[in-house]
């Protein structure tokens, strides 16, 4: 690894790699990553046991070989080092407000979606879809999603500017608008999706295909 060489350990249809991968991109932090995890290079070996001893990605490695991983610890290192004072305040109650939104982004968005919603739904079989289970995780997401979308009236989660919050709740949006599902008439939370689909680092890194991820058998 060079000096100044930054590496993502990480699959790039993992949405966690995803949202570190946009971070980095939106920060305009140069990165190498390499694929990690599902049917590329395995988790399980003493080496990436090293980087990461729980068995999962991203990693994150700085030049220096210190090695980060879980997803929100990784976007506020980024954030520290690289964002500007819109998009993570030195102040620490005008950074909580963000964090404090991340946060919900987190457990309350990405958890209850990806797998109580996406994974039954891509990751399943059409014929084995437990369809009773998947509209009542819907509904309890898109609960929370009402909660968003009187935020996003005139701009981001947190406000007029994009944050490190609205890395850790649009990511999450890409799959949610593309999978087959009915969703809930949300004016505001769409218009917020449109304009993320307009950020080159968002097309780059998260409106990405998963056709590995499909199970057909």
């Amino acid at each position: 690894m060079s000096n100044d060489q930054i590496r993502v350990y990480g699959r790039a249809s993992s949405s966690n790699v995803q949202a570190c991968m946009w971070g980095c991109a939106e920060l305009g932090v140069d990165v190498d990553r390499l694929d990690y995890g599902y049917n590329f290079a395995p988790l399980d070996t003493p080496e990436y046991r090293a980087l990461n001893p729980h068995g999962k990605i991203p990693v994150l490695q700085l030049s220096n070989g210190t090695a980060l991983f879980e997803t929100p610890a990784i976007l506020r290192y980024l954030a520290t080092e690289y964002g500007d004072e819109t998009f993570w305040p030195t102040d620490p109650a005008e950074r909580a407000k963000i964090d404090m939104w991340a946060e919900w982004a987190k457990h309350d968005i990405a958890e209850v979606f990806t797998g109580p919603i996406f994974w039954r739904v891509v990751r399943t079989p059409q014929a084995r879809w437990d369809k009773p289970a998947i509209k009542s995780a819907i509904a309890a997401f898109e609960t929370q999603l009402t909660i968003a979308e009187s935020r996003l009236a005139t701009g981001y989660l947190c406000g007029d500017d994009f944050t490190l919050a609205d890395i850790q709740f649009g990511h999450v949006l890409y799959r949610y608008f593309d999978i087959g599902i009915e969703r809930a008439r949300l004016p505001n939370l769409k218009r917020y999706y449109e304009t993320l689909t307009q950020r080159p680092a968002y097309q780059t890194h998260v409106m990405r295909p998963y056709d590995e991820l499909r199970d057909t058998v």
